[in-house]
């Protein structure tokens, strides 16, 4: 029998604009950036949702390295206040080295998951049409993760539903990077 499945990550987006790429000649650097709905089968907690929106970026180029994938996540957290990272060796299965980011919540107290990202395997790269020595740095993040984390928010389901504080998202400045 054929059964949905709602979409658990956006990497299929990813490879698509891979594939994408892989066609156009001669090859050109590019970034892509998406950001959509996942929907996850867990416990709803302080932290957890059962959908959650993904921000997920890529950038393929000659010769990246992880120290320029450390170096980009670094860079988009600093840009919206959150600098107290920590980066921990993870595994998936399009990527290699993988890695999870954790950003530290003051109020928790607590190291809290906010993404996970990695360098796409040259296996995967390759039946592309990229040329060998592209490499491609990848990540999803989560945005309701940082939100809480930036806006010391103790509870992910008080930015949702009948319980989000309407006066607080009107108060709070938006956020415009240069």
């Amino acid at each position: 029998a054929r059964k949905n499945l709602l979409r658990t990550h956006t990497t299929a987006v990813s490879a698509r604009m891979l594939y994408e790429l892989g066609k156009a000649h001669p090859f050109t650097p590019k970034r892509y950036f998406s950001i959509d709905r996942v929907f996850r089968n867990e416990s709803m907690d302080s932290t957890h949702l059962c959908e959650f929106h993904q921000i997920e970026g890529l950038v393929a180029d000659y010769d990246l390295s992880l120290a320029n994938l450390i170096a980009t996540i670094r860079t988009f957290f600093a840009n919206i206040g959150i600098t107290d990272l920590r980066f921990k060796p993870a595994f998936n299965p399009y990527t290699e080295p993988s890695m999870e980011i954790f950003g530290y919540h003051p109020t928790l107290k607590k190291w809290t998951e906010i993404g996970n990202s990695g360098m796409f395997r040259p296996e995967m790269l390759k039946p592309m049409g990229l040329p060998d020595n592209v490499r491609v740095i990848a990540w999803g993040l989560s945005l309701e993760r940082p939100t809480m984390i930036k806006y010391k928010i103790n509870n992910i389901r008080d930015l949702f539903g009948h319980k989000a504080d309407i006066a607080r998202t009107k108060a709070t400045p938006m956020c415009i990077f240069p």
